[in-house]
């Protein structure tokens, strides 16, 4: 690309690098960080788009936003290419300056024409995420009078409702409120398309790491942003695609490779025995449950869905098959969630769930079936409870199927029991009080389906009460209401949320700096240094 010093490696330099480390050579370059990855949910690296885990990573490497906030503590929200802002005192309209003597790694200066650019664009093109900017009213209709230069280094942003600001906020910290360069974009459009083929594959943002080269299942390359205003250790960062978690061991114990990102729990157990390997593990905004249809008549009693959220032995689960993946954790908000509540009042309690299946007049249990992705960990914890369900009666019939199978039946209400997994949107509690707390119309043609809405569940004042949550403008208030919705959701919610995942790395002993944050897009390889 143009915009790229002539010092740095080509591209085809770069990936021949990547694909072949040889065992002559059993270490990494000094400058180079190598990382093993499943990265095949890459669909594209067009910041309006992304929606996936990896390339949310991507994105937090190489993309800047207006605001970030301090991932040791989310609460902390501070300027990233803002300089600073403003709130109006209806709550309305949030006007930000942005930071002087900025560069994009083109060499070209960040304004406030290329951050009002960026959001027009991402709620225009309206991709995937960009509901995460819609929710506050801004439509392809009224962008461009919502979201306004105001001077050259200062906009404002006018929202429907005077959310609390925290909510705002966090969603401008968002991926898809990536800041991307105007001038380099434009210059690539095709037909009105705001560069979008162009930037599925390319690269034009601000951030501490260039997105170099990108092949599909194969390699994805990231180099120094010469530009950036605080220099990588590292030249470059590689992240090679290896699906078998065996080969990601052994490269890791050769030296060929300095992180190991998808291994299981035996091959963890057995390469944090090498003293040239450590584990980092960080807890992830994503929770694990089991939704159940309420469509059918059985789950539809209050006692059956009490009943089996004292049919899965949690413990068990966290310390066999998600051993360093995963915590006990039952409720919809992730830790270190605004609200976020750490108990757990359930446990394995086969009498109990007796008990609750005679009130249901269910003495006897009943069959039903679960839609279950075939991938080891959920293969496994269905069989898990599959054991435990029949102690009390419950005649439990796996249904294996692909992720795209089990998302499409769920989608549509035609599941008995889902097992999954939701990851928040953005850092505000409101991503999942959203999705498990409430919902505006539980008819089948909805026009929003969040997962109260999937498992054919009405909420009824829940709804009200989530929609006066992100109105409240006092966090400690808030942080109440959320604490009640969850022990509500919890008490009589068709969710059994088991577990609350957690990140796995294993790492060269000699790499210092590398970050696992909250969130994907929180993993950070900026500051990232070998010795």
């Amino acid at each position: 690309m143009k915009m790229l010093p002539k010092f740095l490696l080509s591209a085809a330099m770069v990936v021949t690098m990547a694909t072949s480390f040889s065992a002559v050579q059993a270490a990494t370059p000094p400058d180079t960080l190598v990382q093993a990855w499943q990265s095949d949910d890459i669909i594209t690296l067009d910041p309006a788009e992304v929606f996936e885990f990896s390339a949310s990573e991507i994105m937090g490497n190489t993309y800047e936003r207006l605001v970030a906030y301090d991932i040791k503590d989310v609460s902390k929200i501070y300027g990233q290419v803002a300089e600073s802002w403003t709130v109006s005192p209806d709550g309305k309209t949030y006007t930000f300056k942005i930071k002087p003597n900025r560069k994009f790694a083109s060499g070209n200066p960040i304004t406030a024409e290329d951050v009002v650019y960026s959001l027009h664009r991402a709620v225009t093109l309206d991709k995937t995420p960009a509901f995460i900017l819609g929710q506050f009213g801004f439509t392809k209709d009224n962008v461009k009078d919502k979201i306004k230069q105001t001077g050259p280094m200062e906009l404002t942003i006018e929202v429907d409702k005077p959310y609390a600001p925290t909510l705002v906020l966090y969603c401008l910290g968002n991926s898809v409120a990536s800041i991307v360069d105007k001038k380099l974009v434009t210059q690539n459009e095709k037909d009105g398309d705001w560069g979008y083929n162009w930037l599925k594959t390319k690269y034009a943002g601000s951030g501490p790491y260039i997105m170099r080269d990108w092949k599909a299942n194969e390699v994805l390359v990231l180099e120094r942003n010469p530009n950036y205003e605080k220099k990588t250790p590292l030249a470059r960062v590689i992240f090679r695609h290896i699906k078998e978690t065996a080969s990601q061991r052994l490269l890791l114990e050769k030296g060929d490779i300095d992180v190991a990102r998808n291994l299981n729990p035996e091959e963890i157990t057995a390469v944090s025995k090498n003293p040239d390997i450590k584990i980092q593990s960080a807890p992830k905004g994503t929770v694990y449950y089991l939704g159940l249809n309420q469509k059918n008549p059985n789950l539809a009693k209050p006692e059956v869905r009490q009943a089996l959220k004292y049919l899965i032995d949690y413990q068990a689960i966290a310390d066999t098959i998600m051993k360093y993946k995963g915590d006990v954790h039952q409720n919809f908000l992730p830790k270190g969630f605004l609200g976020a509540e750490t108990n757990n009042p359930y446990k394995l309690d086969i009498a109990k769930a007796k008990e609750l299946l005679a009130k249901a007049g269910l003495k006897d249990g009943f069959s039903v079936t679960m839609d279950t992705r075939s991938t080891s960990e959920i293969m496994g914890i269905a069989q898990a409870m599959q054991s435990t369900f029949a102690q009390a009666g419950i005649k439990l019939e796996i249904l294996p199927m692909d992720s795209k199978q089990a998302l499409t039946k769920y989608r549509a209400r035609q599941h008995d029991i889902y097992i999954g997994n939701w990851g928040s949107d953005y850092q505000d509690p409101n991503s999942n009080a959203d999705t498990f707390a409430a919902n505006e119309d539980n008819s089948d043609n909805a026009k929003a389906k969040p997962l109260a809405w999937r498992n054919a569940w009405d909420p009824g004042p829940l709804t009200a009460k989530t929609r006066a949550a992100v109105m409240e403008r006092d966090g400690e208030k808030r942080a109440q209401m959320y604490k009640e919705l969850q022990k509500s959701v919890a008490d009589d919610g068709p969710f059994v949320i088991f577990l609350q995942q957690t990140e796995v790395a294993a790492v060269r002993k000699n790499v210092d700096n590398f970050v696992l944050g909250p969130s994907f897009s929180d993993n950070d390889v900026s500051q990232t240094k070998k010795n």
